[in-house]
């Protein structure tokens, strides 16, 4: 991990920034995830199903929020029950678009703690490429 407590790297992958570096920017767009940082060339694409565990984080982030908040509003509001559920359907169907970035950058920041990698030598700080 480096010079990085496991904290900093979570408060970086909120950030949507490179777990190795904290510099790079993770995405070109809302749904755009650049291939590799373009500080320390940290790899975020990777092969097909890796962001799996993403998913799942955005459910569980998404499903915490809705059933709090509905049991809250329920104790604490005179809201109606299908106010109330109407309400936190549509929420469920609009947070996991909007934190679908914040999911990808957690779970690679969860990688990186969990499954730390160094840069290659030719392009760690100092050092140069090798001449052709």
């Amino acid at each position: 991990m480096g010079k990085y407590s496991k904290r900093q790297i979570l408060i970086k992958g909120l950030r949507l920034k490179c777990p190795r570096c904290g510099e790079g920017q993770m995405f070109g767009g809302m749904f755009k995830m650049c291939s590799e940082c373009d500080n320390c060339h940290f790899k975020f694409e990777r092969e097909a199903g890796y962001f799996a565990g993403a998913m799942y984080i955005n459910y569980g982030v998404t499903v915490f929020i809705a059933f709090a908040s509905y049991f809250a509003l329920d104790y604490f509001t005179s809201i109606s029950f299908l106010q109330n559920f109407i309400l936190w359907g549509a929420f469920s169907a609009l947070f996991p678009i909007f934190f679908f970035r914040y999911s990808r950058s957690l779970w690679l920041s969860f990688d990186y703690i969990f499954n730390p990698s160094e840069p290659p030598d030719s392009r760690r700080e100092g050092t140069r490429p090798p001449s052709s």
